[in-house]
Parts: structure tokens; sequence; C-alpha cells
């Protein structure tokens, strides 16, 4: 199989709405005519509850896990170029999910999809650290985003430790690049949370979410 096939279908599969999808079919509504009219799980949970809220999310990891996955099994062990292939069907899963071709390129945060390929990816522990980040900061102040930014600080902070003291080497400069990157363009999506969150504007999960 071609690795350009493979980085195609990893933006078209990380394209995939499920947040509009799921919604469509679970109550008939268009999504992004609600609550904060994002498509992904926060705003499906806020809207239609927490079990397809479950059920988006879940959708939108394996997003990040599969693309991942693949070129993982297509290419040898001992292959140089093998992390690189795996870094770049992720990342573009994550663009896929954040800006979907089906959609005009208008997506969602890309923290869950940015989760899978974490999964698959990065340091273990690196992912647990980032996941602990999350949720102390939400039992803390029940925002999602401001828990998604800490948790993609926190990432990249703890990743670039584990890569240190080389982390752009010839072998791991690809994820090197993934752990700034990304979680660079996570704070960037979040750029009208952050506007609300400095306002004292941004809801707490559980409350009425801003409409535009």
């Amino acid at each position: 199989m071609s690795p350009l096939i493979i980085l195609v279908g990893a933006y078209l599969a990380g394209s995939m709405p499920f947040g509009l999808i799921v919604a469509r079919l679970a109550k008939g509504i268009d999504i992004r005519e609600h609550g904060s009219k994002n498509i992904g799980a926060t705003n499906v949970t806020r809207v239609l509850g927490a079990k397809w809220g479950a059920v988006c999310f879940v959708l939108d990891v394996l997003k990040g896990v599969l693309p991942v996955a693949l070129p993982k099994l297509l290419f040898a062990l001992d292959d140089p170029n093998r992390i690189h292939w795996m870094v770049a069907a992720g990342l573009l899963a994550i663009l896929g999910h954040m800006f979907p071709i089906w959609l005009g390129f208008h997506g969602g945060k890309g923290v869950a999809t940015a989760l899978g390929v974490v999964i698959m990816l990065a340091n273990p522990i690196s992912a647990a650290i980032s996941f602990g980040a999350f949720v102390v900061c939400f039992a803390a102040t029940r925002i999602v985003s401001i828990s998604s930014i800490a948790a993609a600080v926190t990432f990249a902070v703890a990743q670039m430790s584990f890569l240190w003291p080389q982390p752009f080497h010839a072998a791991t400069w690809s994820v090197a690049s993934f752990s700034l990157a990304v979680p660079t363009l996570i704070i960037a999506k979040h750029r009208s949370n952050i506007g609300r969150l400095l306002r004292g504007e941004e809801p707490r999960f559980g409350n009425k979410p801003p409409q535009s």
C-alpha cells in the first residue's frame, strides 16, 4: 500500500464528523445548530446526554487510533521510517477532525482524536500524566476547555522531557515535532474559549453553553 494512500486515508478518516452523524441518527438534529455549535463529544453530551456523548467520544478517539495503527502494522519493526509515517498519519487524522473536508473545513477541537493518536504513538507515561492533568483540572473547575488546554500543555512538557536531551534526533524528530505542534493546534482551536475564560463567561460543564 502506498504511504500516500495511508496519509490521504488518515485525513479522510479524521474528517468523519461523528458528532454530526450521531446527533442526526439519535435525534434528527444538526448539532451545529445547538449548544456551542461544535461537533465534538462535549457539545454532543450537553445537547443529547452522556450516552450519546460517550458514543461520539469513542468514535472520535478511534479516528486517531486506527490511522496510526495501519502504518504500524504495514512497516517492518526495524524500518527507521516507520515511526515517522505513524506520526504523519496521526497528525493528518487530527487535522481531518479539526478541518474536515466534508464540513467546509470547520471541525472540532481535536482533543479526542489527539488522545487516540497519543495512545498509539507517545510514551505511555506522557499520556497518563496528560490525562491526569485533565482530570485534576476538570475536577477543580468543571470547565472542559481549560482542562483540555492544561492536558495539551502537560503532554508537550512531559513528552519532550522523555525525549530529552536529543528530542530532534533522527529517530525521534517527528515525535518531538508532533508533541509541540499538536498542543499548539489544540490551544489555537480553543481561542474563542480562551476569550470567554478571560471574560469569565466560559460555562462550567452542566451549565448551558454559549450560543455563539
